[in-house]
């Protein structure tokens, strides 16, 4: 039985020949030579009982290939020579079909292109194309029906033609979510084409909670539990789009405030530790704002207190939304805090003036665990301090029945 051939791909070249044609058939395995019109093939491999790939000879016109096995030549196929030796050669479109209405974007690969001044949908120009290459076209389709043939033109001649298929059961294309990036629960808005029919939203594989379709280009759904970067697909009776990137915001976390309690009259300067600080909005203490927070970077939060009372829950907020909250308390009875001592040099027996808060009931001033030989409450924040006997560099601090406050760097000075 006589080998049968069913198609060839592609089905034109150029009339130097040297470009492989991909046969297709039955019967192939013992192929001894293939033909194009009176030609033999410049080499050809057999590389199953149902496809071969030839080198087609240089050549003119329209020729019929054949396959010739011991039990003769098969049937014939016509191939086409296109133009001159310079004429571009196309080898394939992707995709292969595309919207009745136009605008789909697809590519041309192929050889020759360099040049090119027109592209044509059976007959009908291209809606737009660019050359990105020698070997690659982009082109927007126009609108169309039917199966039709594609060719490219150049100064050097128009090239073989290869299918294109306008079908209405593509599969949606998408183009964008807006916004971007949005927490779980949040309504975020999909654009593309052919998406009136869906009938399923994923983000990342999760199905949105739910999605409204406005239009054929637009549906609004909310976004479903989920984490990082996923993609976002609609699918459709005639399949699922392409993806496009959608990032999760989380709410912040707060692991740690430190220190945990502070003065009632507010002012009080803490951080919060934790995660997801960036951008935050707000920090609030039992509802009531913080004076002034600064984001130090992701994991920390420098805040300043207000004023209040008891234990209260601090939150913070991002556009991820309200963090958990960790227990702040408000407390008279905090131990002094230091600012300053000036001068920070002095020698023993100098006064010095020591600044801080919460300093009026002083029970001891130190400077380098050696007592001031005497000192005198000024305020809340201040107190006159005598210089004991001592050397070096050495921390001041001060003592109340609450506990003693942090350090502040004094000197000595030499006599």
């Amino acid at each position: 039985m006589s080998a049968l051939i069913t198609a060839l791909h592609p089905s034109t070249g150029p009339a130097a020949g040297g470009n492989t044609v991909a046969i297709s058939g039955c019967g192939l395995a013992a192929t001894s030579d293939v033909t194009f019109g009176a030609a033999s093939a410049a080499g050809f491999t057999v590389s199953s009982d149902t496809t071969i790939t030839a080198t087609a000879p240089p050549g003119s016109g329209s020729v019929p290939v054949t396959v010739v096995t011991a039990d003769g030549a098969s049937n014939s196929l016509t191939y086409s020579y296109a133009g001159s030796a310079g004429s571009p050669v196309i080898e394939a479109l992707a995709p292969q079909a595309g919207d009745p209405a136009g605008g789909s974007d697809i590519i041309a690969v192929g050889s020759g292109f360099t040049g090119a001044t027109a592209v044509n949908f059976g007959g009908t120009a291209a809606a737009g194309f660019t050359v990105a290459s020698d070997t690659i076209i982009g082109i927007i389709t126009p609108p169309g029906t039917g199966t039709v043939p594609v060719t490219v033109t150049t100064p050097g001649g128009t090239s073989n033609s290869e299918s294109f298929t306008y079908s209405a059961s593509l599969p949606p294309k998408l183009v964008a979510v807006t916004p971007q990036s949005a927490r779980p629960g949040r309504t975020v808005v999909i654009f593309g084409c052919k998406v009136n029919r869906a009938t399923r939203v994923a983000f990342g594989g999760h199905p949105a909670e739910d999605f409204t379709v406005l239009s054929d280009n637009v549906i609004l759904a909310v976004v479903p539990s989920g984490t990082g970067t996923v993609p976002v697909t609609v699918t459709t009776s005639a399949g699922t789009s392409n993806p496009v990137r959608f990032t999760y915001v989380s709410a912040p976390v707060i692991k740690a405030l430190a220190p945990q309690a502070g003065d009632p009259a507010g002012g009080s300067n803490i951080i919060a530790v934790g995660s997801g600080f960036t951008g935050a909005t707000a920090v609030n203490f039992g509802g009531t704002a913080a004076a002034g927070f600064t984001v130090a970077s992701d994991t920390i939060i420098g805040i300043i207190t207000p004023p209040g009372t008891g234990t209260v829950p601090v939150t913070v907020t991002t556009p991820g939304g309200t963090s958990n909250s960790v227990s702040f308390t408000y407390s008279a009875s905090l131990p002094p805090k230091l600012v300053a001592v000036t001068p920070q040099s002095a020698r023993p027996g100098d006064t010095v003036v020591i600044f801080g808060c919460k300093v009026n009931r002083a029970t001891r001033v130190a400077f380098g665990g050696h007592p001031a030989e005497d000192f005198t409450v000024l305020s809340d924040n201040a107190i006159l301090a005598v210089v004991p006997s001592g050397t070096g560099t050495v921390p001041v601090t001060v003592t109340t029945r609450t506990g003693t406050s942090n350090p502040v760097r004094f000197t000595y000075a030499w006599r």
